[in-house]
């Protein structure tokens, strides 16, 4: 896409002020079009399916249940990296751990919206993104990695509380019946749904489908007190010190 091609956005910013304010800026430059605007994930993602736009400004906080990175994931799961341009004033992990989750890798910028308001510092990144390049402030970037480097030494914050204590009586060997019983709960499903919740935030149901290998590897991380990945060769790694993913049971 050229710059004097027209680029058709959305933008979903949840401050009643600042949202007209940006839809005025960005309509008065004369190649982009603010076809919709919103204060809502729900509200952008149904009328991206109904009229999918060039591309998406998206405030991190908004409006609803969903915020602006589960909206990006939401959009792009049905229409495959639509780019989307983030702008956020808060500095919350889940934010960040959000983004490292979302699995977004092109079409995207990431920036503080602080330094990024002026339609001439938001248009460059609009048309990178429709145009497949990648932008993460600097100052994001690494607060996502700090957060990961995080994660990957504490797995048990990424729990809530029944979860936590459910991963626990997992590691000790305990069957979904038992584990049932010793929380009071009737229906030993619901235990496996908390199963698939522990599996989910530790990424162990993206190597195995099988629930005893699963099982198992929560007793592993457990043991070990941190995050432990396995390749599909059943080669477990894990994050050091230094950032470096290596082999677990291996390093020095």
């Amino acid at each position: 896409m050229t710059a004097k091609e027209t680029i058709n956005i959305f933008i979903v910013e949840d401050n009643p002020k600042l949202r007209p304010a940006l839809v005025a800026g960005l309509n008065a430059v004369p190649y982009v079009r603010v076809v919709f605007a919103c204060a809502s994930g729900e509200a952008a993602l149904e009328q991206a399916l109904a009229e999918p736009p060039d591309a998406i400004l998206l405030d991190v906080q908004l409006a609803g249940q969903m915020n602006g990175i589960e909206t990006a994931v939401a959009i792009r799961r049905e229409l495959p990296r639509l780019p989307v341009v983030f702008y956020s004033i808060q500095d919350d992990d889940a934010y960040y751990r959000a983004f490292r989750r979302s699995g977004i890798l092109s079409h995207y910028a990431y920036v503080r919206k602080s330094n990024y308001l002026l339609p001439n510092m938001i248009v460059p990144l609009l048309q990178d993104a429709v145009n497949g390049r990648s932008f993460i402030d600097p100052d994001i970037e690494s607060r996502v990695q700090e957060v990961r480097h995080k994660d990957e030494h504490a797995p048990m914050d990424l729990l809530e509380p029944n979860e936590q204590e459910v991963a626990v009586m997992l590691a000790r060997g305990l069957s979904n019946e038992q584990i049932a019983t010793r929380m009071g709960f009737r229906d030993k499903r619901t235990i496996s749904r908390i199963n698939g919740q522990i599996y989910t935030a530790w990424g162990l149901n993206q190597t195995t489908t099988d629930e005893k290998v699963a099982r198992t590897r929560v007793a592993v991380i457990l043991h070990a007190g941190q995050l432990i990945t396995w390749d599909e060769n059943g080669t477990p790694t894990f994050m050091d010190k230094r950032g470096e993913w290596v082999e677990w049971g291996k390093q020095e």
